[in-house]
């Protein structure tokens, strides 16, 4: 079965995304969030690659530690920054004797303290040629792509921003996850402006459940994701009460996530930050079902 297959023929392909840990504290916190997601029986757990692959050893140990204590199916962030092809080749090598079932393929942000991308000697550019690197070399990886609801913050365009979309698509991306957004409004609108440009494959909205309201400002205001006031009254009126902030990104996911479902996405991609309350709160909310339950 295909990656793809995750989120057709009537199944609900829900995802949760981790990031390696830097403490053994926030290992142990990590462990016990993905224990708790699993009573989801998620279709996919993904973990992401730090700038020029300075977490590729972390990210391969996560990915190994689900599979070994979950026998869950992982997929595991690459990007082009800092890596030649040889290198990106390694890497792919390494996830597939690992068992990785797909790559999130991603051009990458620059490294801290530089403003703009520059391939690496020897590297690549643009996702799409990563796209079609492990497509023609790796074919046993199921490919996920990401796809942006308020358009990449480096794209001449709106419309070229979609054009990178296809190019991806067409060099062999299966499943589109988007950036975290919050206003539905806009993802329905980048979904159908995907149709009308002929992407075909699973648009699925990622989604972060909010339960700190100065960390989603500086998340939102990195990959410039607007804030619409429906979000922020709540949080406003919470001020420094983080219990009341908690309730009310639990409340605002929850809505979000419904009408998401209700618009007939084929999935939930969740940014978890390694933490499982809020996640599994609207889980619960939704009625999505634990295994078993």
């Amino acid at each position: 079965m295909s990656i793809k297959d995750d989120y057709t023929h009537g199944r609900f392909g829900l995802s949760f995304e981790l990031f390696p840990p830097k403490t053994a504290e926030s290992e142990a916190v990590m462990w016990r969030t993905v224990a708790e997601l699993m009573d989801f029986d998620p279709a996919l757990v993904t973990c992401t690659y730090g700038a020029g692959g300075s977490t590729r050893g972390t990210t391969l140990d996560v990915l190994a530690g689900v599979r070994s204590r979950h026998d869950v199916p992982v997929a595991s962030h690459l990007t082009c920054v800092g890596s030649s092809v040889d290198e990106l080749r390694d890497y792919l090598r390494a996830a597939r004797d690992l068992g990785v079932a797909a790559i999130v393929a991603l051009r990458g942000d620059p490294p801290k303290g530089e403003t703009a991308f520059t391939a690496a000697d020897g590297g690549l550019h643009y996702a799409a040629e990563l796209v079609a690197l492990v497509r023609a070399e790796f074919p046993e990886f199921g490919i996920l792509v990401a796809g942006y609801p308020e358009t990449h913050q480096d794209a001449a365009s709106p419309e070229a921003d979609l054009e990178n979309l296809k190019r991806k698509c067409d060099a062999g991306g299966d499943v589109v996850i988007t950036q975290l957004f919050y206003d539905n409004a806009d993802f329905f609108r980048f979904r159908d402006r995907c149709t009308a440009l002929g992407i075909t494959a699973p648009i699925v909205p990622g989604v972060m459940p909010v339960t700190n309201y100065p960390q989603i400002r500086r998340i939102a205001s990195l990959c410039k994701a607007r804030l619409p006031e429906s979000f922020t009254r709540p949080f406003e009126a919470a001020g420094d009460d983080e219990a009341a902030q908690f309730e009310a990104g639990v409340t605002f996911a929850a809505r979000q996530v419904e009408e998401l479902i209700a618009g007939g996405v084929p999935g939930i991609h969740f940014y978890v930050l390694n933490k499982s309350p809020a996640t599994v709160r609207v889980l619960d909310h939704v009625g999505l079902e634990r295994a078993g339950g």
